[in-house]
This record gives structure tokens, sequence and C-alpha cells, in this order.
């Protein structure tokens, strides 16, 4: 089974600017235009309500005159028949019905404006028309009265009709009268509702700003303090949006995704710094690696230039042969050296552990042969494939092995694991030597950046924070575990790629 070929992924500054850009092209709509168009909304209903509530109260108080002064109409109305049917009786008081219809009439055009609102300008002119005409009747009676001598004969026609007349404009006053007082009850429920009414639309007010606040900026909030949280961890993968619009968590998020974008570069920078200053370390095993090639090619061109025409066919082949070699080995070692120190941009890619422990013994060999140090290794087999940059693990190992080493300067063994997590969600890399070991007390502090154990200013103290730092970015973690005089053990967990191998 030989296993698949993997497309290499977009670089994170690909994935970042597409979030930035996803982000950007969202409809702005700001949360201050949001609660501003929230409040200005509540503030036009309540102002409804309140034109509503005092319309609703002039209304009532309109009709409550109104009926104040239908009453006192009516009144004078039914006084004026009570007089009225004394006239007809005992033939006295028509004065006094005169009196009372000229005091209805006196209501009607004192309140006339008022009730013309209420009853509307044709029930108003009706009621004053029946007035009138009653009025007329009662003087034509009084007229009748005064020119004959024995008028009773007379008057049975006026009579009939004005009974008739009379009882019609009370019952039309009584049906306006009752009309109104319904009206009135309707307008006082109504007027009972309406903080009812005004306390519903409010409590569901504060319910939505509560939703608002809740879902629309602690959520985003918490979104915020989690990202912050993982930046701090390691982890610099963009804010991609999650909303149709675009509003100042928006703003921060393309914020926190170009702190980030600057953040990587940064540490890009100081990966390559620290991998130049791993190429210096390597320069002394190189320069030691390199005089063999370099005196053979020496030794072996003098020969050619001395006795080349004493040289037979064959051995002038052999001696070329020789010199192609030895050229071929040092350009070799160089290029090694060169494909390690160069800046590539980050390439995740699912890869053999094997492989990438292999490359890093290589370039480290020279270092190892000078340090007198043995290399053990001990690989389980059907190990999953590890997801990351192989050039910037090569990194991490490197300087693994290289602190090893400083850690063994009389010689030693450096013990290389590879093993599957129990949960098989990680590869295990150990790196165990025996040498000087690490106080307790300075265990928690080897992966700050700049600290160093290292002696005479030989080391930067970036190396295991670079190397760490590297490590969580593809998910991962180093370990660390040590005692004084017995040796060092640096696990180095990386994530198990989910790639399904090739038949």
């Amino acid at each position: 089974m030989s296993s698949p070929k993997t497309e290499s992924l977009p670089s994170w500054e690909e994935i970042a600017g597409e979030a930035q850009r996803a982000l950007r092209e969202r409809p702005s709509v700001s949360i201050r235009v949001r609660l501003t168009l929230g409040f200005l909304a509540w503030f036009v209903l309540s102002l409804a309500i309140a034109i509503f509530s005092m319309v609703n109260v002039s209304s009532i108080t309109e009709k409550l005159h109104f009926l104040e002064s239908a009453q006192n109409y009516i009144f004078e109305i039914q006084q004026a028949r009570r007089f009225e049917k004394n006239f007809f009786l005992y033939h006295t008081n028509l004065d006094d019905a005169l009196e009372h219809v000229h005091n209805a009439r006196e209501i009607l055009k004192t309140n006339g404006q008022e009730m013309g609102k209420v009853v509307g300008a044709k029930n108003y002119d009706t009621m004053k028309s029946h007035l009138k005409q009653y009025e007329g009747i009662l003087l034509e009676i009084k007229k009748t009265e005064a020119e004959n001598e024995n008028p009773v004969l007379n008057l049975k026609p006026i009579e009939l009709r004005l009974r008739q007349f009379g009882a019609e404009m009370v019952t039309v006053g009584n049906q306006l009268l009752d009309k109104e007082r319904e009206q009135v009850n309707s307008l006082l429920r109504l007027s009972h509702k309406i903080p009812l009414v005004f306390l519903a639309l409010l409590i569901l007010l504060i319910l939505s700003v509560a939703f608002f606040i809740v879902n629309q900026m602690l959520a985003s909030l918490n979104r915020m303090v989690q990202t912050t949280t993982r930046i701090a961890e390691g982890d610099f993968t963009p804010i991609t949006p999650r909303r149709r619009y675009n509003d100042e968590f928006s703003r921060l998020a393309m914020a926190l995704n170009h702190m980030m974008l600057q953040l990587v570069r940064r540490q890009e920078q100081l990966v390559q710094a620290h991998k130049l200053k791993a190429v210096g370390t390597l320069t002394a095993g190189v320069a030691h690696e390199l005089n063999n090639p370099l005196n053979n090619i020496i030794l072996t061109s003098s020969a050619l230039m001395e006795e080349y025409k004493g040289l037979s066919d064959e051995e002038f082949e052999d001696m070329i042969n020789d010199l192609l070699n030895e050229s071929e080995r040092a350009q070799k070692i160089v290029r090694k050296l060169l494909d390690f120190a160069r800046e590539s941009e980050m390439e995740s890619e699912a890869i053999e552990v094997e492989e990438v422990i292999d490359q890093t013994l290589q370039l480290a060999s020279n270092q190892i042969k000078l340090a007198n140090v043995k290399v053990k290794g001990e690989i389980s087999s059907e190990l999953p494939q590890i997801y990351g940059d192989r050039q910037q693990l090569i990194q991490v190992f490197l300087n693994i092995v290289l602190n090893a080493l400083d850690a063994m300067p009389n010689g030693g063994t450096l013990s290389i694991s590879v093993h599957n997590t129990k949960d098989r969600e990680y590869v295990a890399i150990d790196f165990t030597d025996n040498g000087e070991g690490i106080p307790e007390h300075k265990l928690g502090d080897i992966f700050d950046p700049f600290y160093t154990s290292k002696r005479d200013g030989k080391g930067t103290g970036l190396g295991l924070s670079v190397s760490l730092g590297i490590v969580q970015k593809f998910g991962g973690e180093i370990k660390v575990s040590s005692k004084l005089n017995k040796g060092t053990t640096f696990t180095v967990l990386l994530p198990a790629a989910k790639i399904p191998a090739s038949m």
C-alpha cells in the first residue's frame, strides 16, 4: 500500500485574505444603527400610545360634557312637558312650559359646538329642529288661547300634535343619551386596556433587548474572547463570517485577523532566524564533512596532473569517476544545508514521521559524530502519517537533537522512539538523552522566549519557544520530563493525518 499524493492546501495568508474579504463584503448594519432604530421605533410606539390615550381621554371628556348637557336638556324638555300636561288639565303653567323650552334652547346654543362634535351635525340639527317646532306649537297654543274666549275645542288637534311631538323629542333625546353612555363606557373600557397593552409591549421590548444583547452582543463578545484565548495558545485560524451583515464586531474580527496575520509573519521571521542560527551550529560539522571529499578531490586531481601521461585508459577513467563521486558527495552535503536554510512558504501535507526523522539525522550527522553520541531508534509498525510542513518539522526535531547533543558534552546515547498514543489521535516522538538533565524548578521556564541554560552566551533562548509555536500551529504539543544527571526526554505530539491510504 502506498501513501496517497496529497494536494497542497491554501496558504494561511490566502485563507486569512478570503476571511477578511468575506467579512468586508457583508452589508454594513452597525449595532449603533440597530439600537437607534429599535429605540426610535419604541419612541414612536410610545408616542402613538400616548397620543391615542390623550385623544381617548379628550373624547371621553367631550362625551361626559355632552351627557351632562344632554341630561340638562332632557330635564328641561321633561319639565316643559309636565307643565304642558298641567295646561291641558288645568289651563295653567303654559308660560312655565315656554320658559323651560327657552332654557333647553339656551343649552343647545351654549353647548352646540361640543354637542355637534359628539352626536354629529345632523343629529344636532334634528334636536334644534324638534325644539323649535315644539316651541312653535306652544306659542301657537298661547296665541289661540289669547284670541278665543273658549279655546278648548280649537286646541284638541294641537294637543294631539304637541303630545306626539313632545314624546318624540324625549325619545330621541333619550336614545342619543343612551348611545353616548354606551360609547363612554366603551372608551372607559378601552382606557383600562391601554395600560395592559403598554405593559405587554414593554415586556416585549425588554425581551427583545435582552435577546439582542445576548444573541448579538454577548455571543459575539464570547466568540472574541474565545478567539483571543486560542491566539494566546498559538492557534491563528482566521475568523470567518457567521452573519449576513457587517457590524462593529465584524470590524473587530477583521482587526484580529490582521493582528494574527502580522503575528504569523513575525513568527515565520522568527522561525527563519532560528533556522539560520541552526545552520550556523551545523557549519562546523558540515566543514568537517566537506573536508573529506575536498581532500580526495585535491589528491586525485594532483595525481592526475602528475601522472596522466603514464596512466592507462582504465586508470584514467577510475580517477575521473573518483572526482565526480567526491564532487557529488560534496554537492549533496551543501544541498541539504541549503534546502534546510532556504525560506519557503509553509506547505501542510501528510508525511511519514520516519522520513522526517531520517532527514533530520542526516543534517545533524556530522554534529553527532563530533559529539561522540550514538543514536538508537525504535519505530512502531503501522504508524499513521502526520500532518504538517516537512521543513518546519525538521527544524523542530533538529533543535531538540542539537539540545540533546549540548546536554551530553562527553558523549552518550540519544534514543528516538516513535509510537501511537493510546487514543491513536496523535503520533508521539520521544527524544531521550542521558545527559546532564534539567533541574525540576526550571522545567516550567524552558519554553519561555529568550530563556536559556547554556553558558557563555551560546544560546538565544528562542529554540524551544519557536519549536513549540511550530508544533502548536499544527495542533500538537511538546512535553518534557527530566532527572538531574540522568537525562531528559522531549516528547513531540503531532496529530495523525485523517487521510485514507490508497489501494
